[in-house]
Formats: C-alpha cells, sequence, structure tokens
C-alpha cells in the first residue's frame, strides 16, 4: 500500500541526496537504503530523479561560466573550424558520452524502478564498485589534465555511466573510475564527470516528473510541496557538496570512500540478514 511521505522525511531525503549525489557513493543507493532503514518504505526511483533536478541546478550554478563557455564554443565551432578549441571537443563529448544512458534508461525505466531497488543488490554493489574504484585510484596513471581529454575517454566515461543506471554503483564513481584508469587526473576526472551528468540527469528528472506527482504505487509518496522543498534543500546541499569535493580530490585520494561504501554494504546486509529491513 502506498503511504503518504511526512514532512520531515522530505527534508531528510532531500538532504541525502544533496550531501551524496556528487559522492562517489551512490546517492539513490543512499536514498533507498535511508527510506528502507528508518521510514520503512521506499521514496521511489522517480522522487530520486526529480530532486536530482535540484542537485543538477547546482551544477549549472556552480559551473555556469563553463558551461556558457562550452556552449558558445560548441556553436562556434559548427560555424567556424578555426574556433575548435578544447570547448568545442568537451561540448561534443558531453552529447556523445550522453547518448548510451540515454538508450539504456528508456529501455530498461521498468527494471530501474523496481527490482533494481532491492537492497541486496545495492549493498552488493556498493562493495563491488568500491573495489572497482579502488584499483581505478590505484593503477590509474593520473598524469593527463582536462585540456588532454579525448574522444575515447568522453566515450569510455559514456559508458561508463550507463552504470549508474543500478543504484548502489554511483554515477560520479563510475565515470570518475573511468576518467582514472584512462589516465586523467582525479580532479579533471571529477570536473567533466559533473558536465558529462548534466543533459543526463536534468532529462531524468524531468521524464519522471509524472510518475513523481502520480499518489499510485507502493512505497512513499511525497506531494508537490514536499518535493518542491526536497529538491530546494538538495540544492543547498549539494553546490557545498560540489566545492568541498573538489578541493578534497585535489589533495586526497578516492580510498576515503572505497572503505565507506565497503562498511555501508556489509552493514546493510547484517540488517537484512537479521530480518531488521526488508530487502524490497
Amino acid at each position: 500500500m502506498a503511504e503518504s511521505m511526512t514532512w520531515l522525511q522530505a527534508v531528510i531525503l532531500g538532504a541525502v541526496q544533496g550531501l551524496t549525489e556528487f559522492l562517489p557513493i551512490s546517492s539513490s543507493g543512499h536514498l533507498r537504503i535511508v527510506s528502507g532503514v528508518f521510514f520503512g518504505g521506499d521514496a521511489g526511483a522517480s522522487f530520486t530523479a526529480v530532486t536530482q533536478l535540484g542537485t543538477e541546478a547546482a551544477v549549472l550554478l556552480f559551473f555556469w561560466r563553463d558551461i556558457v563557455r562550452i556552449v558558445r564554443a560548441w556553436f562556434g565551432g559548427l560555424l567556424d573550424k578555426t574556433k575548435r578549441t578544447l570547448d568545442y571537443r568537451l561540448g561534443w563529448y558531453v552529447i556523445i558520452a550522453t547518448i548510451p544512458i540515454g538508450v539504456l534508461g528508456i529501455l530498461f525505466k521498468d527494471q530501474i524502478r523496481n527490482g533494481a531497488r532491492n537492497l541486496w543488490l545495492i549493498a552488493t554493489m556498493l562493495i563491488a564498485f568500491a573495489i572497482v574504484i579502488a584499483v581505478a585510484e590505484y593503477i590509474g596513471p593520473k598524469n593527463r589534465p582536462i585540456e588532454k581529454i579525448t574522444t575515447k575517454d568522453g566515450l569510455i566515461m559514456g559508458a561508463a555511466q550507463c552504470l549508474a543506471l543500478i543504484p548502489g554503483v554511483s554515477r560520479s564513481g563510475a565515470t570518475t573510475s573511468a576518467g582514472l584508469f584512462t589516465g586523467l587526473e582525479r580532479e579533471a576526472a571529477v570536473r567533466f564527470s559533473f558536465l558529462l551528468a548534466i543533459p543526463a540527469v536534468t532529462a531524468s528528472g524531468l521524464f519522471s516528473l509524472p510518475d513523481a506527482f502520480e499518489p499510485a504505487g507502493e512505497g512513499l509518496n511525497a506531494s508537490g510541496p514536499q518535493l518542491l522543498v526536497a529538491t530546494v534543500v538538495a540544492f543547498g546541499l549539494g553546490y557545498v557538496s560540489i566545492a568541498w569535493l573538489l578541493k578534497f580530490v585535489a589533495n586526497h585520494s578516492l580510498y576515503w570512500f572505497v572503505g565507506y561504501r565497503i562498511v555501508l554494504g556489509i552493514a546493510v546486509m547484517a540488517l537484512l540478514s537479521a530480518g531488521v529491513v526488508s530487502a524490497t
């Protein structure tokens, strides 16, 4: 049976979205875990997608100058070959890299919103992908700045972004790891990861708006005003999270997040095994 979301739940889940969206720890996984463990229900994939509009608005604001510069360079390069700079290429990389996740997101919409939100799967992916991030951090050369990014890098990171359709993987974790594997510097991989997420996450949020406002279905159903407040909260904390992460990765490795993911994954498995929380 569907259950109405309370205002406290909406604010808390919006805060979780804002704090975790840009960290390589899976915001969708955290929303599912928090809503399941503390609220006895699932806020749903649509709630997740819509509140992501708040965090994507934070990206747009934080990188506004970069985005405007890239868009201008892209249009300018289309008309004049002499203006095909790094920003022009970045525009194309983002467009090309967004195609795979757009296609898969539409094809597997129902699986993503239902079966893929099983807590056993999420806990498993938290641990499994922690290992992937650790390997990328360990063997990645990290010797190329964003000025050296190539079409191949964009394609590989775009393909990796598709893994984010599985809760527990993490969009930023997948794309950043892919960037490290290709040799990009940690900060360069994170920056391009932010740019790469803008079209995919914005489209996902807008596409999910009708479902988020639909009162039918199981789990926790948020009202329109609650969705708005949760999205605003996600925006504010998301902006702070971006600034913090960019400073953090400039001087620290991703191993800190690897350890956190493994501990959280094991904790969720323990709760599931003890019957404290339901997998679905």
